[in-house]
């Protein structure tokens, strides 16, 4: 039976090559299955540039396939902020093919998913939510400021984006104050397939 999922062929090339034995189940390498991730972060992330500037932010998705019927979850935990939030801007790149819709977007206080659970939201805040017309930005005003502590998350139900890329999304911050100044909390780095 061939073996259909050319990551799964390179592993058991590079385990031949070493000399290690393989076990490999039956049912990957069966006729037309395929192996699937989760939709959250990997464990360990390669960046060819890195800049200590760079922040990973946690998100979660229910489907990572394209086009498929999804909710991203992009969580701003308490350890990744320093101040309240008077705004939330998302950036989005200019490649992104997916529509995305004010109607579609909630802000709520979250519970972090873990190997037993799911993220979900436990409660809806409040807020203003608008997308710009080229689609690259998504701003948030919650009706009051979110505090420092607990965890929020923009939940976006979405149509995934057609084609299997990477996105990077970029949180940028807005705190209370007299300086109506933005400053990068981070960046979600979302993997389609």
């Amino acid at each position: 039976m061939p073996i259909q999922s050319k990551s799964l062929r390179r592993w058991i090339g590079a385990a031949a090559m070493t000399g290690l034995a393989l076990v490999v189940p039956t049912d990957l390498i069966s006729q037309g299955s395929a192996a699937r991730a989760q939709g959250t972060p990997s464990l360990m992330e390669f960046r060819w540039d890195t800049d200590r500037n760079y922040r990973k932010l946690y998100y979660y998705q229910t489907s990572t396939l394209e086009s498929d019927r999804s909710e991203w979850y992009l969580t701003l935990r308490a350890k990744d902020r320093k101040t309240a939030v008077l705004k939330l801007t998302v950036t989005i790149p200019d490649y992104f093919d997916a529509k995305l819709k004010p109607k579609r977007m909630s802000l709520c206080r979250t519970t972090a998913g873990s190997m037993m659970s799911r993220t979900k939201c436990l409660e809806t805040i409040p807020a203003t939510i608008e997308v710009n017309d080229t689609q690259t930005a998504i701003e948030v005003f919650p009706d009051q400021p979110l505090p420092m502590d607990g965890d929020y998350s923009l939940r976006v139900k979405l149509f995934n984006p057609r084609g299997k890329r990477m996105y990077q999304l970029n949180a940028l911050i807005q705190a209370p104050g007299d300086v109506p100044m933005s400053g990068y909390a981070g960046s979600w780095l979302i993997d389609v397939d």
